[in-house]
């Protein structure tokens, strides 16, 4: 007999709303609200690429590109004792080896802080609603922040205050022109347990930087077209970890120089981080070949006069110690594996930033 686990523990049961003729609820994208992270915030359409790059993309890409992966929804509101979420995404999100309230759910913070992770049932297909429970009400302005599902996307979303709340728009990030990463599944946030755990999470908020998740899982393999696109953007760093994603070497190798190469020709001083996969000790023959691959890139910028490029060493993300506990598959993070990954990644980052003037 299948056991739902929630008939016996409350604690497990999905988030839902409690009605009241005092809430108001809003679109997020009516005023105040601000949708970061995101390419395309219109009608029925979050994606983190334009419409008119699609074409030129491969499939997986076109699929991914419309996960909500780095997307937040930003306001400031004060007089809430709650604020209450509906989305409708547009697929349930089940995984096997990721909680839903990671791919497919949002978490929400007030203030910086951590309260409450929202996310549809097992068999909820993709409604779902929760509420973050704000008790006492909120006398001042409080920051909200939602972060909206790594492996999934949305088709709506509307926020519920109480009748007597007040909304504003949101201040600026310290940072406030994006920190732009592009890679692997890994990027992407597979598997943290909820959105605020990929390691752009926790990057991000340490250094008050806005971002944009680039992440595209099996897909990310330093196309021409995507390092265009890029090259394009105002940001204020780029990171890149795609190795994950190339074939073989030989691909790594035609690829990874020519995707910093037209990155840097165009923003010449931007800085860019390097980082190698984490997940080293599965195969470390492959691995080192890879690192080869990847440090010459490092060096020849070097070597060339570069001032604005940075290297974290990827065998050293996942730390020394109790590393077969940073992944669920001997792979993909888990939210230890992507914590430890943003503190080896957060001074390089940081330093950069500080030497460009960007912070």
């Amino acid at each position: 007999m299948k056991l739902d686990i929630s008939t016996i523990d409350k604690n497990f049961m999905q988030g839902s709303v409690y009605e009241s003729a005092e809430l108001v609820w809003k679109s997020v994208l009516e005023e105040p609200f601000e949708i970061r992270g995101l390419a395309v915030k219109e009608g029925e359409k979050f994606w983190r690429l334009p419409e008119k790059l699609l074409p030129v993309c491969s499939d997986g890409v076109n699929v991914l590109a419309k996960h909500t992966a780095g997307g937040r929804v930003r306001f400031i509101v004060k007089n809430t004792s709650r604020i209450a979420l509906r989305c409708e995404s547009l697929n349930s999100g089940m995984m096997s080896h990721m909680p839903l309230t990671g791919s497919a759910g949002v978490d929400v913070y007030v203030n910086g802080e951590f309260r409450q992770a929202i996310r549809p049932a097992n068999d909820q297909g993709g409604y779902f609603e929760g509420e973050v429970r704000i008790i006492p009400a909120i006398p001042k302005t409080a920051k909200v922040e939602i972060n909206l599902p790594l492996y999934n996307g949305i088709k709506r979303l509307f926020v519920g205050v109480d009748k007597t709340a007040e909304l504003l728009a949101p201040k600026p990030y310290r940072v406030d022109e994006p920190v732009v990463f592009y890679g692997s599944s890994i990027t992407q946030g597979g598997c943290a347990s909820r959105p605020g755990n990929s390691y752009q999470g926790f990057l991000c908020r340490w250094l008050n930087a806005d971002h944009i998740n680039l992440g595209f899982s099996g897909n990310a393999k330093g196309e021409k077209e995507i390092a265009e696109y890029i090259a394009s953007l105002k940001m204020s760093a780029f990171v890149y970890d795609y190795d994950h994603n190339a074939p073989n070497v030989d691909h790594l190798k035609a690829t990874h120089e020519r995707f910093f190469k037209t990155i840097r020709e165009a923003q010449p001083l931007l800085p860019v981080v390097i980082v190698p996969k984490p997940d080293c000790d599965n195969d470390r023959s492959d691995t080192e070949k890879r690192l080869n691959v990847i440090t010459a890139t490092y060096r020849n910028a070097l070597e060339s006069g570069d001032k604005n490029v940075y290297f974290v060493d990827g065998r050293k993300l996942f730390g020394a110690s109790d590393r077969d506990a940073c992944t669920v598959d001997r792979s993909h993070p888990n939210d230890l594996g992507f914590y430890r990954m943003a503190k080896a990644i957060y001074p390089v980052l940081k330093q950069a930033l500080k030497n460009a003037g960007r912070l």
